[in-house]
Order: C-alpha cells, then sequence, then structure tokens
C-alpha cells in the first residue's frame, strides 16, 4: 500500500490516484483517507504533491517520499531535521514546458511588446529600432535542469545566453559564472535576468536591491522559479526609479495573489496565473512509477534532495 498524500482538490486526487495505480498493477496506491490507523505503520514510502508535514508525521516508518511536483522546498523546510529523503520530480516534459515559457517570454521583452502594448492603449503610432537577438544578453540564474534546458533553447534562438549557479558548470555556448562575484558579473551583463532557482535559505531574496541595481540600466527581469526568490519591494523600487523596464512575474510568495496586491495593476508587471511549467500527469505518473518499480527491485532510493542544499 503507498499513499498518496496531497493538499488536491478532489476530483484532481482522484485523477492522480486512477492514473499511478493503473501505471503501477503490483501496487495498491490509496487517498490518506483510506488507510486505517493499524496500516500506517507498514508504510514506507509515500507519494506526495505538498502534503501537509502532520500527516506525514503519521507515519512512523516512512523512509521517503516521491514528490510529483519538481518545487519541493516546503516539503523540505518541513523535514530538515527528518530521516525521511525527498525525491522530486525531474521530468523532460517539464523542461521542454519551462524552456518553451522562457523563450516565449523572452521574446515578449526582446520585441518590445510592453512597450508597443502602451503605445497601442494609447494610439501612439512610433518604431523603435530592433535590436538582432545575438545582441540581447539573457542571464540566467540557476543550471540546473530547467536551467540548462533554458540555456540551450534560447541559445538555438540566437541570443546571447549566460548563467549562474552555487557551483561552476561547464555549458557549450553558454557563459557559466558561479559564485558571489560571478553573481556580480553576469547580472551587469544581463539585458533580460530570468529566475530558475529553487528557494532554499540561500536564495531568498537573491534578487534584491543590490542585485537589481548591478542590471543595466533598462533591463528586464522573468521570475519562473519561485515568489520568494525576489525582494518584491526592491523590485517595485527598481521599476518606479525606470532602472528595471519591465518584470514578467509567474510566481509569487502568497499564491493566488491577492486581488489587493499592488502588482495587478502596475504598469510595467506583466501577472501569469503560475502556468510556466505545468506539471504534465501522463508523463510524471510514468516517471514516478519507473522509479518505485525500480525501487522494488534493487532497494535504491531515487536520487533524493539534499537536505544541506535544498536541491
Amino acid at each position: 500500500m503507498i499513499p498518496f498524500i496531497n493538499q488536491l482538490p478532489k476530483h484532481e486526487e482522484i485523477i492522480w490516484l486512477a492514473a499511478l495505480n493503473q501505471r503501477l498493477p503490483n501496487e495498491h496506491v490509496v487517498a490518506f483517507s483510506e488507510i486505517k490507523p493499524v496500516e500506517k505503520k507498514q508504510v514506507k514510502l509515500a507519494i506526495v504533491a505538498n502534503p501537509k508535514p502532520e500527516l506525514l508525521a503519521e507515519f512512523e516508518n516512512l523512509t521517503w517520499v516521491h514528490s510529483v511536483w519538481a518545487g519541493v522546498e516546503h516539503l523540505m523546510k518541513s523535514l530538515t531535521d527528518s530521516p525521511i529523503e525527498v525525491v522530486r520530480l525531474i521530468d523532460p516534459m517539464l523542461s521542454s514546458a519551462m524552456s518553451e515559457a522562457v523563450l516565449a517570454w523572452s521574446l515578449y521583452l526582446h520585441r518590445d511588446m510592453p512597450r508597443y502594448a502602451k503605445q497601442q492603449k494609447d494610439k501612439h503610432w512610433l518604431q523603435h529600432a530592433l535590436i538582432p537577438a545575438s545582441e540581447r544578453r539573457i542571464g540566467i540564474l540557476g543550471l540546473g535542469e530547467l536551467g540548462q534546458a533554458c540555456a540551450k533553447q534560447l541559445k538555438i534562438n540566437g541570443f546571447k545566453v549566460m548563467g549562474w549557479s552555487r557551483t561552476a558548470k561547464n555549458i557549450t555556448n553558454v557563459s557559466c559564472y558561479s559564485g558571489e562575484s560571478g553573481l556580480v558579473e553576469m547580472a551587469a551583463k544581463s539585458d533580460i535576468l530570468v529566475c530558475l532557482l529553487p528557494l532554499t535559505p540561500a536564495t531568498k531574496w537573491i534578487v534584491n536591491k543590490d542585485l537589481l541595481a548591478k542590471l543595466p540600466q533598462g533591463s528586464a527581469i522573468i521570475n519562473f522559479a519561485r515568489g520568494g526568490i525576489i525582494n518584491t519591494d526592491d523590485l517595485l523600487d527598481a521599476l518606479s526609479s525606470g532602472h528595471i523596464n519591465h518584470a514578467v512575474l509567474d510566481v509569487f510568495e502568497h499564491e493566488p495573489l491577492n486581488a489587493d496586491s499592488a502588482l495587478w495593476q502596475h504598469p510595467d508587471i506583466t501577472i501569469l496565473p503560475h502556468i510556466s511549467a505545468p506539471t504534465n500527469l501522463n508523463s510524471a505518473c510514468d516517471i514516478v512509477a519507473q522509479n518505485i518499480i525500480s525501487f522494488r527491485e534493487t532497494g535504491q532510493v531515487p536520487k533524493a534532495v539534499s537536505k544541506v542544499n535544498g536541491y
């Protein structure tokens, strides 16, 4: 028996349960509510989607959980001092969707769409010089699975691509930076800064007034990571001063974004409802099932998230 512990709407939970059981015919994946107290002691593995920590605590012999999502920062925070290992979803479909979104919104900024939208509103006919993609410098914060896929996609489309990571990386045709000095150096060269970092104590508000000040005058930001990566007040100040030209925000510290938030009506912010790279149910279930089947055969837990780094 494998519990599926989640906070999804009931109709979504039913769909996930059906898909998981179809791919795991030798297992019995069930909702948390279906597990009797006596059965909880037998559970060593769980499938999760942003579970409530107190529910996980009811399984005293739980050794590892497999998330059906790539983002696991809330789960990691609640399990910091727990021996339970966390396996996050690593899905090529997710990487493809994210690289598509990063390309789309980079083109949106590159081709001056926000400026032309304002001109249309004012019935103002004015053409602006087009900068070749080869001269548009795009810096990516985070060179994990998603960051590398996005870097390659942007490069294919002719952009000058850079990337930053905590530790040094080497990616063909991408200028790679690392460490504190590397972060500042890349920021100073980024016409568009794309945020794809996991949210950890080390990356909380990594995009703050100091880093924003390092970006070139008139640069833009895309945040497809987590809301806590950017200090919102500092971003608003940078937008108000004109130092930052535009921000595309798909993630927020509190979601859904409150209806009273000033971000909704800001003329230099594009708001998206966390849609840059949604989990694909079919591919996610395939991957989760294969990892569990492999675990049953070998006894080896798939690569888990580091409790030290948070990713």
